[in-house]
């Protein structure tokens, strides 16, 4: 059974007075497996957002279908096995984390025992004992996000959906979120989330898709979409004399200075190997040897160059 599948999903807004309807989903089919990471990636606007309403019963597709834990999205039932993380989590301002998430225990119709074990949980997990007592208006971008991903683990769903989960965070904030993506993954917990920042994702993801204007052009595992082929390899010399490095630089693709050293890049594999052969001969000492190989980053912005 697939954790989240969907099938020709597709979702119409009705156009404003003077404009046609819009379509935000195209007939997207995806599958999801129990404890995967799954990075759902898109420029602003391909339907992201839209998609991980459907999952969550927030929104009702216009057609097709949506499954999570193999429960039909648009029974109630359903909700029980998803915790979700919207890209701004809302809160009661006045109340504090502890409030919170007893309020939300309450939601899930946990006993008062419950609810008191479920806070020491997850206030261990997401480090919010030093901030019970505080009201949430006058929380940070962080800590509203620490908060909203402890909501969102309120009853231990096995499936998280968590819009933009890193957006607005800085490094520490994103580095925590990525830990954390990663200990729940440990625990078993299927992870389906969205992002920009692709970084970030080609860390933490098995599988990735790629939404570009509704549709889904790329599905698969990130170690067979990304060319694994070496694009660039970055030589870093010292101790060459003037003539020898204006000799390597005569053969190189470009070259740059820093404290480490002369940069040498070179295209290609045996072109760099060969360089680094002339740097040795030279009398030069060899740094570093870097094959620069493809990212995520730039098989996204190539996907989107070529449907475009």
């Amino acid at each position: 059974m697939d954790a989240i599948a969907t099938r020709n999903l597709t979702k119409v807004y009705r156009g404003h007075i003077g404009r046609g309807a819009v379509k935000s989903l195209d007939r997207l089919t995806l599958t999801i497996a129990p404890n995967e990471v799954f990075g759902f990636l898109g420029r602003n606007g391909a339907g992201k957002t839209t998609t991980i309403k459907i999952l969550c019963s927030l929104l009702r597709a216009t057609t097709g279908e949506a499954f999570v834990m193999g429960q039909d999205t648009r029974r109630r039932a359903t909700r029980k096995h998803i915790g979700y993380l919207p890209e701004n989590p809302y809160f009661y301002e006045y109340l504090n984390p502890r409030e919170t998430l007893d309020f939300y225990g309450e939601l899930h119709g946990l006993t008062r025992a419950e609810r008191a074990a479920e806070w020491d949980r997850l206030a261990g997990l997401l480090d919010l004992r030093d901030i019970a007592g505080q009201r949430v208006r006058g929380f940070s971008k962080g800590m509203r996000q620490r908060l909203g991903f402890a909501v969102a683990l309120v009853g231990d769903p096995e499936v998280l959906i968590l819009d933009e989960p890193m957006s607005g965070l800085d490094p520490l904030g994103r580095r925590m979120i990525r830990e954390l993506i990663l200990l729940l993954h440990g625990q078993g917990k299927t992870i389906f989330f969205s992002s920009h920042v692709l970084g970030d994702v080609e860390q933490i993801c098995s599988r990735v898709g790629i939404l570009v204007k509704g549709k889904l052009t790329t599905q698969g595992r990130l170690d067979e979409l990304l060319n694994r082929r070496v694009n660039r390899v970055e030589i870093i010399a010292t101790g060459l004399s003037e003539a020898a490095a204006a000799a390597v630089a005569a053969r190189s693709d470009g070259v740059r200075e820093s404290e480490q050293g002369r940069h040498f890049f070179v295209n290609d594999l045996d072109g760099a190997n060969a360089v680094a052969s002339d740097i040795l001969q030279s009398g030069g000492t060899l740094v570093e040897f870097t094959p620069i190989r493809e990212s995520l980053e730039e098989y996204f912005m190539r996907e989107q160059e070529t449907v475009s």
